[in-house]
């Protein structure tokens, strides 16, 4: 029970004029707030919606602004011919799914041993792992490809068919070996978002598991990651959305395989007969709307699970 000055207090409070107008100004302030971030962030989605489904006669109408006055599908459709969009959108698919799941079990594997096995050392490893969060890849970028370029597995390669060296340029495995290794794109980031839930874990769920008789690999598939099942949706769209955006690796390791990302790149080259730039740059809309439609769809179905693995597993800034 509440006592009568506190009761006394909360009618005060309530029927204070200025105590309400101060309510109802930072509502005000909140409520302005959060509409002018909503219109900065969607006002590009919306523009290139608008212009997506323009006629050319519709560019020079002073008159619309948002809503076309002339429906039409021909810039979707010159955009999906220019970027040969359902080859480039399965070949992206497959490399940013397979990256995915790889970087998952990698990752989580490096960071659980991070969090909880102690060895000499692993502090100063963690710190190089954090260390390639901030070098720029641009750094590593030839020495990167030559060692795709002349592939060998501690001389396997030779040993096995008699070849110097096998060429995995133009292929897909660059980015499966890459993610396999814990050195795919972003791949420290994702350590460092493992390791910080893991040891949020109590150690005494593992102590009981041990004394059970589960072992290392055992108590980690069996405990851990069931109960990591935030960060593993955090680091899963992550993974996802950055491998679907990423243009410096595509375009570093592959040049005959079409990708969405390297696909747009190309697609003003595709228009570049076309005389009207105006008309060339709405096309140009169309084709980034395309890249990013089927990250939207998915943002629409996963974006309660994502909100809520993002504030679990305390990720901020």
């Amino acid at each position: 029970m509440k006592s009568p000055a506190a009761y006394a207090d909360i009618i005060q409070y309530r029927f204070n004029p200025l105590e309400k107008s101060k309510l109802w100004l930072w509502k005000l302030v909140r409520t302005v707030l959060i509409a002018g971030f909503c219109f900065i962030i969607l006002f590009p989605l919306f523009l290139r919606l608008s212009v997506a489904f323009r006629s050319k006669v519709d560019i020079y109408d002073p008159t619309v602004l948002w809503i076309p006055r002339h429906f039409t599908l021909d810039n979707i459709k010159i955009a999906m011919e220019a970027t040969h969009y359902f080859s480039a959108l399965l070949n992206t698919f497959l490399i940013s799914a397979g990256t995915t799941i790889i970087q998952l079990a990698s990752c989580a594997l490096a960071a659980y041993a991070f969090a909880r096995l102690k060895f000499k050392g692993s502090g100063l490893l963690f710190g190089l792992v954090i260390f390639t969060i901030v070098v720029p890849p641009q750094t590593i970028m030839i020495p990167l490809y030559l060692t795709y370029r002349y592939f060998d597995l501690f001389g396997l390669v030779k040993l096995l068919s008699g070849k110097s060296s096998v060429n995995l340029i133009d292929t897909f495995w660059p980015f499966l070996i890459s993610s396999a290794t814990a050195m795919g794109l972003k791949n420290g980031l994702y350590i460092y978002i493992f390791r910080q839930f893991f040891r949020g874990i109590p150690k005494e769920i593992e102590e009981s598991a041990f004394v059970d008789g589960a072992g290392v690999l055992k108590t980690f598939y069996r405990i851990m990651l069931p109960n990591a099942v935030p960060a593993i949706v955090t680091v899963l769209l992550f993974s996802f959305v950055w491998q679907w955006n990423d243009s410096y690796y595509v375009s570093l390791f592959l040049s005959k395989v079409k990708v969405l990302s390297t696909q747009l790149m190309d697609m003003g080259s595709a228009l570049g007969k076309e005389p009207d730039l105006v008309y060339q740059s709405m096309l140009l809309n169309t084709g980034v709307l395309l890249l990013t439609a089927p990250l939207i769809i998915l943002y629409l179905f996963v974006q309660r699970y994502f909100v809520e693995s993002v504030e679990r597993t305390g990720i901020v800034g």
